[in-house]
């Protein structure tokens, strides 16, 4: 019996592109369901009634939350395709210990970017540079995170790329002039159809947190 695959998603969203991305390496067909984040299907309260919040993996009836959990999921499942996860344990743990510095740095210090100002602006900003410059340095001369092949730091990455105009116009940077390097490697991820296709336009993520400003009173 063929594998049943339902992705409970949202396009804009980081954490569901990087299940996106890791579904398209691995040549896994799904079925993608978009939830309307201000109205949660009740799917969406059933398979994830913990958190209540997207992406959630359904694997043949049984639901599998959090993203960086899904991606490991789909690699353990699906391992004889595409590795995203080196063997050695080592760098295993060196490459989740990346992808989780990037959920607690570029995400969190990126929100504040777009929803703070003054000296609480500034001082993300700071962080927000230094934080890509430790990256950078991590990448070294590599083709990507993972070596010669996209791997789980760069899925776990590169969709905050998507994000770089809403940081740029509202948090008043030059994401290239200062980290030159980590747009390349964004850039070379992007010529691969996996991430090409599962990241929306930059502008179309500006657009929708300009909405959201609008709407909570956040201008």
């Amino acid at each position: 019996m063929a594998d049943e695959v339902v992705l409970l998603d949202f396009l804009l969203s980081t954490f569901g592109m990087r299940v996106r991305i890791a579904l398209a390496e691995k040549g896994i067909k799904y079925e993608l369901k978009e939830e309307d984040l201000m109205s949660k299907s009740p799917l969406l309260l059933q398979m994830n009634p913990v958190h209540k919040k997207i992406p959630v993996l359904i694997h043949n009836g049984k639901p599998i939350c959090e993203s960086p959990i899904i991606v490991e999921y789909i690699e353990e499942v699906w391992k004889d395709k595409n590795p995203l996860l080196p063997c050695d344990h080592y760098q295993r743990a060196q490459a989740r210990f990346w992808a989780d510095y990037g959920d607690k740095k570029i995400y969190i210090i990126g929100k504040m970017l777009w929803t703070t100002k003054g000296e609480k602006q500034e001082a993300a900003k700071k962080e927000f540079i230094e934080a890509l410059k430790l990256l950078e340095e991590q990448l070294g001369e590599k083709t990507y995170f993972g070596g010669d092949n996209l791997g789980f730091v760069d899925i776990a990455l590169v969709p905050y790329y998507s994000w770089f105009k809403v940081y740029e116009i509202f948090g008043t940077l030059n994401i290239e002039n200062e980290c030159p390097k980590f747009i390349a490697w964004a850039k070379r991820c992007l010529l691969k159809e996996s991430v090409s296709k599962s990241l929306p336009d930059q502008h179309k993520v500006y657009e929708f947190i300009v909405e959201i400003k609008k709407k909570f009173g956040m201008e």
